[in-house]
């Protein structure tokens, strides 16, 4: 049987600039991501994206709107990644668990770094193609 996960995540966007933290500790090292992670049980979608961009970046989301679903089957589970554009926030942006990340930065959304964590490629790649569902 294959394992199915929901993922949630936030494109966080200013000035035509994407926000991405470098991955450590975790899955990915190395890699630049989004904000985002396991939708807990029970949980709605708009929550856990609003819940995880707190608990890593330290600010609330005021305002969010829905940009895509990316439905990925590797061979051993499943991931269903549904995302957010994040367009208004308060507070200010802090590497809250240095523990996994070594920090945000703003990167041009025409011109990010070439080490994407492999998983957040197609939300970022849908996301400038204008695409709500990917498979």
């Amino acid at each position: 049987m294959i394992k199915t996960n929901i993922g949630c995540n936030g494109l966080v966007i200013k000035d035509n600039k994407l926000l991405l933290g470098l991955r450590k500790n975790c899955k990915g090292e190395g890699t630049y991501g989004l904000p985002g992670g396991h939708l807990e049980q029970g949980e709605r979608l708009v929550d856990g994206v609003k819940r995880e961009l707190y608990e890593e970046c330290g600010v609330r989301a005021l305002r969010l709107r829905f940009s895509s679903i990316v439905d990925e089957r590797l061979p051993s589970e499943m991931y269903i990644q549904v995302n957010f554009v994040v367009s208004e926030y308060e507070g200010t942006i802090t590497c809250v668990e240095k523990d996994k990340c070594a920090g945000w930065e703003w990167f041009d959304i025409n011109s990010l770094p070439h080490n994407i964590f492999p998983p957040h490629i197609p939300i970022i790649t849908v996301y400038k193609q204008n695409i709500a569902y990917l498979q």
